[in-house]
């Protein structure tokens, strides 16, 4: 902090210094007043960008499927607090916002309020980190123009199922896996299968990043059978860019969709609360969820609602729209169409 000896009208905000003189932003007398704004946000500015920090974070909450007080339990924060940012309230500073990021499994920047140039930009991104040198002089030489062979098509796998919890994947999986004749496997239990711990375990001592690693090596593990199947994945899968991209260019993807109410008596029914255990506002929780996870999931290449419908009714739904990719699409990859 440098300190001056001069009235407070004639110091000027500077975010580098805190103050400076006028006399150096002084100049010309019309460009002086118009200096003086540009150096610091108007409140109203900063308001909007608070805002929008904590609509971000409370997005990115919904998406990992973690309800406030988990997140509170998990940073290290106060459940109060967080409902101060999530509401735009809270002056945060970045250690405590790394915090926040770090509990999520989340990178910080995804956190800042920011225009993003793609839908895909996160994808892109964890693409880039993960790439060669080679790689990314290749990525490069496209964007800026060149030429590429084209990209291989990924091998047909079969049906992959997603939604948030209760929407029947597991019931209503294992019912058309066993119609079409192929194998039935639920990504969560391949996790916990080839780390010998449960997915609980796995977040309390990894945490939600080092769950998602694990899952994401596990379908790498299933697609290298090569076999098909019908694949249940886990409700927050769509918060892994990479992970759910795969799910999108290997398997015909549907989007198991119900009304909130119904989502919330099934899981109760299934004697499972987590991630929202002991939170009496859990149907609040489960509507942000679900909101937040909409634009994902409609990335589906279809959506079988089953709101109101008995097991049966939506298993004879789902099988009408399995019907293209089982008599039409196979054909494309060499595969024979099944009788349904």
């Amino acid at each position: 902090m440098i300190i001056h000896r001069k009235t407070p009208q004639r110091l000027a905000v500077n975010a580098g210094r805190h103050y400076v003189s006028l006399k150096r932003a002084a100049g010309h007398p019309l460009k002086k007043a118009h200096d003086l704004q540009s150096m610091t946000d108007s409140p109203d500015a900063e308001s909007r960008f608070l805002e929008q920090l904590g609509q971000r974070v409370r997005t990115m909450r919904a998406l990992r499927g973690m309800s406030r007080k988990v997140l509170a339990k998990v940073s290290g924060i106060s459940e109060r607090y967080i409902a101060q940012l999530e509401s735009g309230k809270g002056n945060v500073s970045i250690v405590l916002l790394r915090r926040v990021s770090d509990a999520m499994g989340a990178h910080l920047e995804d956190l800042l309020p920011s225009a993003d140039p793609t839908p895909d930009w996160q994808m892109f991104r964890d693409l880039l980190r993960k790439a060669t040198p080679a790689q990314i002089a290749q990525a490069k030489d496209v964007l800026a123009g060149g030429s590429a062979s084209a990209p291989r098509r990924a091998p047909f796998c079969g049906i992959a199922l997603i939604g948030l919890r209760g929407a029947g994947k597991s019931t209503l999986g294992r019912m058309l896996a066993k119609k079409v004749g192929w194998s039935f496997v639920e990504l969560n239990k391949e996790v916990e299968q080839q780390n010998g711990l449960s997915v609980a375990e796995i977040i309390a001592l990894y945490g939600q990043e080092g769950f998602r690693r694990m899952e994401q090596a596990a379908l790498q593990q299933l697609l290298a059978r090569n076999e098909l199947m019908v694949l249940a994945t886990g409700g927050g899968i769509v918060s892994e860019p990479l992970t759910f991209d795969q799910i999108l260019s290997s398997f015909y993807t549907i989007w198991l969709k119900a009304e909130p109410e119904e989502h919330m008596a099934r899981v109760r029914r299934q004697g499972d609360l987590r991630p929202m255990a002991d939170d009496r506002s859990a149907m609040a929780e489960l509507r942000n969820i679900l909101l937040s996870r909409e634009p994902l999931y409609s990335r589906a290449t279809a959506v079988v609602d089953t709101a109101g419908l008995s097991v049966d009714a939506a298993a004879a739904r789902l099988i009408d729209a399995v019907r293209p990719v089982l008599q039409n699409e196979a054909r494309s990859f060499g595969l024979r169409s099944v009788a349904l």
